[in-house]
């Protein structure tokens, strides 16, 4: 007979015990200590603000060409546009933290805070930087129907008659919207916003006369900028844009101080796994530093940045307060 002592474990048992011990602490383990390993072994779905045609498409299909060859699996675009980037944002927040879901978001994303008061999402919480991708200067184009040439005749026009020069936009609540209400306060003028659904929309406007100025991404101005269709004036940035060397600053034109500038990034659900995250962030920097990507880039007026999730956190954290005193000292109001 075997003799069993109390208080005490029999060999076989604390060993069984130990298994089942380290089984369940590997069980528990969060899904990032072995997510990295593992992830991505399905298509990635990156959610796109805009519509097909606009600046951040532009941008999202090299970098999702390039990010798939790394990865091994398709990097799906779904356009979701509309309400200044926030339908697809939500739909972000309300995904699976599982890094099959991504979004690239422009500087509206650091905006809307300020603009709408009821989100329903939170800008910071419910997101995990990934990284800042590119910098994107903003242009300020006129249309065939504008007869002003320069900045100072558009401001010497505007004063003259108030509200009569209209301006388009991708969305309320944009960046370009945004630079057209900075520019009204700061050359005190007085002009007309035109919101539309994406960038395209807004060129097509542009040449078919419907409104006389854009304050749109370079990348889709320039094409026809250059095919002498619009006429450029300014860009938005404290410095010149590489693509367009001859172009002045709005500063430089007459408007002291003006410094507005695209950006673009991707974020995740809050929640994905930290492994999973640093891995994106890392393949992002690496295509970036590739020179047939930097320079189709380049070509469309994009500045390749790269950079680690807590410096994407950062520079969020920063746009929030710069762009809330914009649209509160610009007086901009959403109906």
């Amino acid at each position: 007979m075997t003799r069993m002592t109390t208080g005490k474990m029999s060999l076989t048992a604390r060993i069984a015990l130990r298994v089942l011990l380290a089984t369940a602490a590997i069980a528990a383990l969060p899904l990032g200590a072995h997510a990295a390993d593992a992830w991505p072994s399905r298509p990635i779905q990156l959610l796109i603000p805009y519509p097909p045609g606009g600046s951040a498409d532009l941008l999202a299909r090299p970098l999702g060409a390039k990010l798939q060859e790394r990865l091994g699996q398709p990097i799906v675009l779904d356009y979701r546009p509309g309400a200044g980037g926030t339908i697809a944002t939500q739909a972000l927040a309300r995904s699976k933290p599982d890094g099959y879901t991504l979004i690239m978001v422009l500087a509206a994303h650091a905006i809307n805070p300020s603009l709408y008061p009821k989100l329903p999402y939170d800008t910071r919480k419910d997101f995990a930087p990934v990284s800042l991708v590119a910098n994107l200067p903003l242009i300020l184009a006129g249309s065939p129907s504008l007869k002003a040439r320069n900045v100072p005749e558009l401001i010497a026009a505007a004063k003259a008659a108030p509200g009569t020069i209209t301006f388009g936009s991708a969305g309320n609540g944009n960046t370009g919207h945004l630079a057209g209400e900075l520019f009204d306060s700061m050359a005190g003028v007085k002009m007309t916003h035109v919101p539309y659904k994406g960038s395209a929309q807004v060129v097509n406007a542009m040449l078919a006369g419907d409104i006389q100025l854009t304050f749109d991404s370079i990348s889709t101005s320039m094409p026809q900028i250059r095919a002498g269709r619009m006429t450029a004036l300014a860009v938005t940035s404290a410095k010149r844009a590489a693509m367009a060397p001859d172009v002045p600053t709005l500063a430089e034109a007459g408007v002291p101080g003006f410094d507005i500038n695209g950006w673009y990034a991707i974020l995740a659900p809050a929640g994905t796994p930290r492994a999973v995250v640093d891995k994106l962030s890392s393949e992002i920097a690496a295509v970036l530093t590739q020179p047939e990507l930097r320079s189709q880039l380049a070509a469309n007026g994009y500045e390749p940045v790269g950079s680690t999730p807590a410096a994407l956190g950062a520079h969020i954290d920063a746009e929030l307060v710069r762009w809330n005193k914009v649209v509160r000292d610009a007086g901009v109001k959403l109906e």
